[in-house]
């Protein structure tokens, strides 16, 4: 061998000896191709079979071990729950449960499928289990997402009648072992037959028996498809879907999903097209009083209720018909918020100052007057005291948290706080504060930089301001100027702004109109905003549950006060300016000058929306917020909005139902007899609180643009609003402004009624209290 081959020999021996020696950062595990041997394809799919089996082996060891309960569970004997004011003295004990079992021949038959096509139509081949929903609901409930959809009529039958509501890995494997054996064991029949009798449809029935006569005053056997249809669609959300307390919204999904049933038993081919095409949606009957739930106890047991249900749907991710069933008649010792003497208190003041002056018989329009209240102690939240109607036996739905009337002139406080939060300025570049000057002509065209944004609302009376500083336009409720103002700061900011407060702004366009409070709200809902406001910024969410209780189970709402929404001196600056409503203003006559106010510091605002179908006044202490409101609602079906001129007697033309007349005097009546005397502690420079308020003729020029001879036939376009509240302090008017913009109106003129269409030429005038 020569040297070059020996040296070659070497150099490969030693490039071997290399690769053989261990790395210099003392790496010993294996390389590339020991994790490449580690992980094969055979190693993998062993592991997975390895898996799969345990995984069968564990269902197999569940499924034996695991038996059909011999009785159903406790939530199947339902218990009475009883509810106690926040000193923890009785309220009501909420009667016998309503349920009564019928045998499922004594259903007709398109009734039964009318369930069948709601929930599971798969339901009569499959094996009672939906294999996909329960992985889905088993990954879910592992990710903490909650409770889907997807469970077949055996599993939801297991669920109610053996189990739980409990979204537990635990709960979901025993349901679905027991419903394969159930499944096994019983007819289809049979589990139909359990499943109608133990669902919860509302109203506190259980069962379609108790169903049928809640809501159509007959017997199961008697149902027809179409009312079938509808108690078949309800199990989805009972309280959403009950026609006689559901929202637009709701009315709207009750309806879709009542199509949706019988559009399945089309497809189905288990009902006739041509017979589908006939069908008209059965509406329901008012619903009759349950024992323990007269007078003012079923519009507070009913909030309750529902606040507890939220809670749950949150804290364990059920849907609202698994919350439903696991409130009512659950066995639940709930503690409210409400106050005794002060529930006491409210429900005096509206007998004494409103219904003990209606004559129904006397006077038709009487019969439509419903009020409602709500109030709140801002500093914890708590509501203290409700009024939802004369009595919950004669007026199901709760004046107190029906969302259907307009606010009115009680939003004109939402868009100052806009301004004052969102830093606005005028058209032209002067920042809006108490003291800005705007131009209150009547029916002015708003101008957006220039431009018309075809929108001019009218003052009441068509009374012409002139410049008007944003104080004074407040206490006179000048529609001209928050119209203005609202465009100044943005609709879109003002909305904003007005859903941070605790307003509900889902699907509201943001379009000048609403700056008059166009949209719908509840006197809870007010009364919410209105202690943000008074909590100086700090959310306040409303709450009447204090604790509930069942068995060993404690459940207690969240805190209801939130975090700061808006600074607290734009919340104090509005304050400031409300307290001029009261001494200076639209409140003046029922409320500064109410015997009983001894100095105490108000503030608050009055609204009335066109042809006086609701007026309100929503106003507080430093204590205490209280929203009370009037609607006028028609006392038969189709209950429509009416309005409320002539209502006790007042004569139409010389006066009417207004914020600053029976609901501000329900106010004061109340609020003055409860409330302790202390005074705003308020972190602002402006407002009427901590300043004389100024007149136009102390000020400049106005700060806007707008042409100072606008016709007053400017009025709103389609999109305006339904109502201009009314600037009349008292049912008896106390002033109506002159024509004259530099010195505050005094003349006594009566005022006429409004309306919440747009404004029309040839009828009443808007107005704007």
């Amino acid at each position: 061998m020569g040297r070059a081959e020996e040296r070659r020999a070497r150099q490969r021996g030693g490039h071997r000896a290399a690769l053989a020696q261990p790395s210099s950062r003392g790496d010993v595990g294996p390389g590339r191709g020991g994790i490449r041997r580690l992980f094969t394809w055979k190693r993998i799919l062993g592991t997975f079979l390895g898996l799969c089996l345990l995984g069968i082996g564990g269902f197999i060891v569940l499924y034996l071990v695991v038996p059909i309960p011999k009785q159903g569970n406790e939530a199947a004997q339902r218990e009475s729950n009883v509810y106690k004011y926040s000193d923890g003295s009785i309220l009501a004990r909420d009667g016998e449960v309503n349920r009564e079992s019928v045998d499922l021949a004594k259903v007709p038959k398109k009734v039964q499928l009318t369930f069948v096509a709601a929930e599971n139509k798969t339901f009569y081949h499959d094996s009672g289990v939906d294999l996909k929903g329960t992985a889905r609901g088993l990954i879910n409930t592992l990710s903490g997402k909650g409770a889907q959809g997807g469970s077949t009529i055996t599993q939801q039958y297991v669920k109610n009648y053996y189990l739980n509501q409990d979204q537990t890995v635990t709960r979901k494997l025993k349901e679905l072992v027991i419903s394969l054996k159930v499944d096994q064991k019983l007819s289809k029949d049979d589990i139909l037959k359990g499943y109608i009798n133990t669902s919860y449809y509302g109203r506190g029935a259980y069962g379609i028996q108790a169903a049928a006569q809640a809501y159509y005053r007959v017997d199961a056997d008697r149902l027809t498809v179409e009312q079938g249809a509808y108690l078949a669609a309800l199990l989805q959300a009972p309280s959403q879907y009950d026609w006689a307390a559901a929202t637009p919204t709701g009315k709207k999904l009750a309806r879709a999903r009542w199509n949706y049933v019988l559009d399945n038993m089309v497809e189905e081919r288990w009902l006739d097209s041509a017979k589908r095409r006939a069908m008209k949606f059965p509406v329901p009957k008012d619903p009759k009083g349950a024992p323990g739930r007269e007078g003012q106890k079923g519009y507070l047991i009913d909030l309750a209720n529902k606040q507890l249900e939220q809670k749950l749907m949150k804290d364990e991710g059920i849907t609202p018909s698994q919350a439903e069933a696991e409130v009512e008649g659950r066995g639940w010792t709930i503690t409210l918020n409400v106050d005794r003497k002060k529930q006491a208190a409210l429900e005096r003041a509206v007998k004494e100052r409103l219904t003990s002056k209606l004559e129904p018989k006397k006077r038709t329009v009487d019969a439509a007057v419903q009020a409602g209240a709500v109030s709140v102690d801002p500093k914890t939240g708590r509501i203290v005291a409700l009024y939802g109607g004369k009595d919950y036996f004669t007026h199901y739905t709760s004046n107190a948290t029906r969302d259907d009337f307009q606010p009115a002139s009680t939003f004109k406080p939402v868009i100052l706080a806009a301004a004052l939060e969102e830093g606005a300025t005028t058209q032209d570049g002067r920042p809006i504060g108490a003291s800005t000057i705007y131009d209150g002509t009547s029916g002015r065209q708003v101008l957006d930089h220039g431009r018309r944004v075809g929108f001019g609302p009218p003052n009441e009376d068509r009374t012409d301001y002139g410049p008007i500083p944003v104080q004074t336009a407040m206490n006179k409720s000048v529609n001209s100027v928050f119209a203005q103002m609202g465009v100044d700061v943005g609709m879109e900011k003002v909305m904003e702004v007005a859903g941070k407060l605790g307003m509900d702004t889902k699907g509201m366009q943001p379009v000048p109109a609403q700056t008059l409070g166009s949209m719908g709200a509840s006197p809870l809902e007010m009364a919410g905003i209105y202690a943000t406001l008074d909590n100086h910024g700090r959310k306040v969410t409303p709450s009447i549950v204090k604790e509930a209780e069942q068995s060993s189970r404690v459940v207690k709402p969240a805190d209801p006060i939130g975090d700061q929404v808006i600074s607290r001196e734009s919340a104090d600056t509005v304050t400031s300016v409300l307290t001029g409503v009261v001494d200076d203003g639209t409140a003046t006559t029922s409320v500064a000058a109410n015997p009983a106010r001894d100095g105490q510091q108000v503030a608050g605002k009055t609204g009335t929306s066109d042809f006086d179908r609701s007026a309100w006044f929503t106003g507080y202490t430093p204590d205490l917020v209280t929203s009370v409101g009037l609607f006028g609602e028609q006392p038969k079906p189709p209950y429509r909005h009416v309005g409320l001129t002539g209502a006790t007697g007042l004569l139409p033309g010389t006066g009417r139902v207004n914020g600053g007349g029976y609901p501000a005097q329900i106010w004061a009546d109340y609020t003055f007899g409860v409330t302790s005397r202390a005074a705003f502690d308020l972190e602002t420079t402006q407002g009427a609180a901590v300043q004389p308020t100024p007149t136009p003729s102390d000020t400049p020029s106005p700060s806007r643009t707008p042409s100072q001879s606008p016709s007053t036939s400017a009025l709103p376009t389609s999109e305006a609003p339904s109502r201009t509240p009314s600037a009349t302090p008292s049912q008896s008017p106390s002033r109506t402004p002159t024509q004259t913009p530099t010195q505050s109106p005094t003349t006594k003129v009566p005022t006429v009624g409004t309306s919440d269409k747009p404004f029309d030429p040839g009828g009443q005038q808007n107005s704007g209290q």
